[in-house]
């Protein structure tokens, strides 16, 4: 009974450390983006305006169907805010740390992350925070709730969690992916062109899965799943899962790649010749 309490509270302690640790960085990171107030309010504006633009363009689609397969216009706009809210949540906290992951092996700023008496993953994937994608995660949230209510939706508490824990489940998947390929650094002299170009291809996302057939849909569904990662949270919400498959797809390959992006990290790692050596 000692050993399990004592356990706790070490477990406790740890998460408490880490806790305080991102805390620190997120204060540098807010310092850093006051420093430079212009160009944190200029990219919120060209975030929104990309924002309104993905949106006009499933409006004015719409002025010519009725529904893309079974989407109506309403669903499809929860679809895209559902996009916009994981993509800019992912930008604010993942995005420029798995970029920068190739400047740190290529200059030996690796070294001084390894020295650090933390897990090295953890400040190399948060030790930047992108301030002013929160702003634009938020505006996100704005079109979701509206679009909810033009659907007449009401959900429980009970479906907004789930809402929740499957868009977590999604950004896990992106996240893990893209770790991945900045791994890739260890092995080519850089590697944020690979970074950018699947960042890039995460915007498919924002699309109903109906829209895709053959080959297309079966490549991003299980070897990219970038058509999960926000189809399956929105149709849990709007009722369009049929079966349990789905939801179970997507929380088991989120696991599968976590997992799969550490082993790779640290094989990645055994590669690795310090700038000292």
């Amino acid at each position: 009974m000692g050993d399990l309490m004592s356990g706790k509270a070490g477990l406790w302690q740890g998460l408490r450390r880490y806790a305080a640790l991102y805390g620190a960085m997120w204060r540098n990171s807010l310092m850093r983006e006051m420093g430079f107030k212009v160009n944190f309010l200029l990219w919120i504006v060209v975030e929104l305006l990309w924002f309104v633009l993905q949106i006009t363009f499933f409006l004015v689609l719409y002025t010519h169907t009725d529904a893309i397969g079974t989407w109506t216009r309403w669903q499809v706009v929860m679809l895209v805010g559902a996009s916009h809210f994981i993509q800019q949540l992912f930008t604010a906290l993942f995005l420029n740390n798995c970029a920068q992951l190739s400047e740190h092996v290529r200059t030996g700023r690796l070294d001084f992350l390894l020295l650090l008496p933390v897990n090295t993953r953890f400040v190399v994937s948060l030790r930047h925070v992108d301030l002013g994608s929160y702003v634009n995660a938020a505006t996100a949230v704005v079109v979701m709730v509206y679009a909810a209510r033009r659907l007449d939706l009401h959900p429980t508490l009970a479906e907004v969690a789930g809402f929740g824990v499957l868009l977590l489940a999604g950004m896990l998947i992106h996240y893990s992916l893209m770790y991945m390929l900045a791994c890739l650094s260890f092995w080519t002299v850089r590697a944020q062109g690979v970074v950018w170009s699947y960042y890039n291809l995460f915007n498919l996302a924002r699309f109903p899965d109906e829209a895709f057939r053959g080959l297309f849909k079966v490549a991003f569904t299980y070897a990219l799943p970038v058509l999960l990662v926000v189809n399956v949270p929105v149709k849990w919400l709007v009722d369009k899962l049929h079966s349990p498959w789905e939801l179970l797809l997507l929380v088991g390959m989120s696991l599968l790649f976590l997992w799969i992006s550490e082993g790779f990290w640290r094989l990645s790692l055994r590669r690795y010749t310090s700038a000292s050596a």
